[in-house]
């Protein structure tokens, strides 16, 4: 078992209705507690939240959901089902790849279909190679699951058994890029199994191959769309959360939490104090370690992953090119790594990632209309344009990214734009996340597992965090586990990290 915090924990206050949150609520609801969530915005959602323009029903946040069963596991805490309430839509294809040769690549999930689609694009040797790198990935799952995704670290030490040397001899501690190469040949599709380094802010060429393990939720578990976006998730969520006895506040930011000792007993939001035995805290680390009025110790700084600059387009018109997720890669690749991480340049041959959640659900736009998100990731502002650049350097920075999409296909796309939203890093800033990034801290070795910011903060014997800056990271799988992790604390029901279980089909083992 992994510590528990003790004393009483009865009447638990949640700071934040984001699926991290959402999560922890849940499960403590499933665990006899009476929960209270506070969030600062109108509704729930958090970063997955929702924009209403000129009828789009835009998506905030998240635009890719794998693993839904880690939401479900939350549903299920208090009675509820995931697929009840929420229309999951699989995604054929998942991806589509679009490369500067002009190539193009459908990613499914299906083993059949994209060993076929691999043969048509590489050959039949790639072919095979695709085969023994979706084996090797699914093993990686097997090998992470239970002991290192949906476990509580409170010391290196619990790293040490045979669960370790398994994923050593899986590689784990090798290099994602040459793991994959060991498989691949071709450069292209190299980058399809790769390019998700970026949601742990670390190249490819540098990340551990035990990240690879991303790539499995994108491109062997499957890619889900939920029928009214994305952020249908947390509204059901909350919603299942209410009917189960939870209390929401919304549209009270905390500024306070009151201690006794090194307990914290009332969170203050506004004109409210709400009494408490214990408290789950959800906002990015440095707002939850200012409400603490602690930050922990440690040897290296933190080193935070890229940013994004993320443009919401409702336009008049759509490209038949596109399928839900386009990937629209550049010729360069190492260079690009390196401006996002190392010299903070902005991408001198942009690789892009563009949403048209619209060829999925019409209705998120007005009839004959078409929503696109293109997401440009970027330095954060610890190494590239500080926040303050941003709001002269945006609108000049999109003019470029549109300029881009219109010479690789997308053609009159800016004059086809009708209601807009941009969002940079000065407003990843002004909603309180370090370095302006919604990513968080990166995933490099030192802040992984064990070594991660854990969701224990010394000096505070009734608080614990949960979200993408902890325990176990970025992306909405691990939030959602991240929030099942915090509950565990609170209840004593953790666990240490164990050897992992194998994987039923409904988790995705389906290769």
């Amino acid at each position: 078992m992994s510590r528990a915090v003790q004393g009483p924990t009865d009447h638990v206050v949640v700071v934040g209705a984001g699926l991290a949150g959402l999560s922890a609520a849940l499960h403590l609801l499933g665990a006899g507690r009476r929960v209270t969530v506070v969030e600062r915005d109108a509704g729930p959602g958090g970063r997955a939240g929702r924009l209403e323009r000129g009828g789009y029903l835009i998506d905030t946040g998240p635009t890719v959901l794998t693993m839904p069963e880690t939401a479900d596991e939350a549903f299920a805490a208090v009675g509820a089902s995931l697929y009840d309430r929420v229309e999951l839509i699989p995604l054929h294809p998942a991806y589509r790849a679009r490369f500067a040769d002009g190539s193009t690549l459908d990613v499914h999930t299906d083993a059949d279909a994209m060993e076929a689609e691999v043969e048509r694009f590489a050959g039949p040797g790639e072919a095979a190679g695709y085969q023994r790198l979706r084996h090797w990935l699914t093993e990686l799952y097997r090998a992470e699951r239970h002991r290192f995704l949906d476990a509580d670290f409170d010391s290196p030490r619990q790293l040490l058994g045979p669960g370790l040397l398994g994923l050593a001899l899986l590689g784990g501690f090798g290099r994602w890029e040459a793991a994959v190469a060991r498989h691949l040949r071709d450069e292209r599709l190299r980058r399809v199994f790769t390019f998700q380094a970026l949601y742990a802010g670390v190249p490819p060429a540098r990340a551990l191959a035990a990240y690879a393990v991303i790539a499995y939720m994108d491109t062997v578990a499957g890619v889900y769309f939920p029928r009214g976006g994305m952020h249908a998730l947390p509204r059901a969520m909350a919603e299942a959360a209410e009917e189960a006895g939870a209390t929401f506040h919304y549209g009270h930011a905390v500024t306070r939490l009151e201690r006794s000792g090194d307990r914290v007993t009332a969170v203050l939001a506004g004109d409210r104090r709400i009494p408490c035995d214990a408290v789950v805290l959800t906002p990015d680390l440095p707002v939850a370690y200012r409400l603490l009025g602690r930050t922990p110790r440690r040897p290296l700084r933190l080193r935070h992953a890229p940013s994004a600059v993320v443009l919401h387009a409702g336009c008049d018109r759509t490209w038949p090119e596109l399928a839900h997720h386009t990937l629209s890669f550049g010729r360069a690749w190492r260079r690009t790594f390196d401006e996002l991480t190392r010299t903070g340049d902005l991408m001198s041959d942009p690789s892009l990632l563009i949403t048209r959640p619209t060829a999925t659900d019409p209705a998120l736009a007005p009839p004959g209309r078409h929503l696109h998100y293109v997401l440009a990731p970027c330095p954060n502002s610890d190494i590239g344009p500080r926040a303050a650049d941003w709001p002269a350097l945006g609108p000049r920075y999109r003019d470029s990214v549109l300029r881009t999409l219109d010479r690789r296909g997308l053609a009159g796309i800016a004059a086809a734009i009708e209601e807009e939203c941009l969002v940079t890093p000065a407003d990843w800033t002004a909603q309180g996340h370090a370095a302006g990034t919604p990513f968080s801290a990166a995933h490099t070795f030192a802040q992984t597992g064990p070594f991660r910011p854990r969701n224990l903060v010394r000096g505070t014997a009734n608080a614990v965090l949960a979200g993408c800056g902890t325990t176990p990271g970025v992306g909405v799988p691990p939030v959602l586990l991240s929030g099942k992790l915090a509950a565990a604390r609170l209840t004593g029901t953790g666990r240490t990290p164990r050897s992992a279980g194998i994987p039923t089909r409904r988790e995705g083992a389906h290769a």
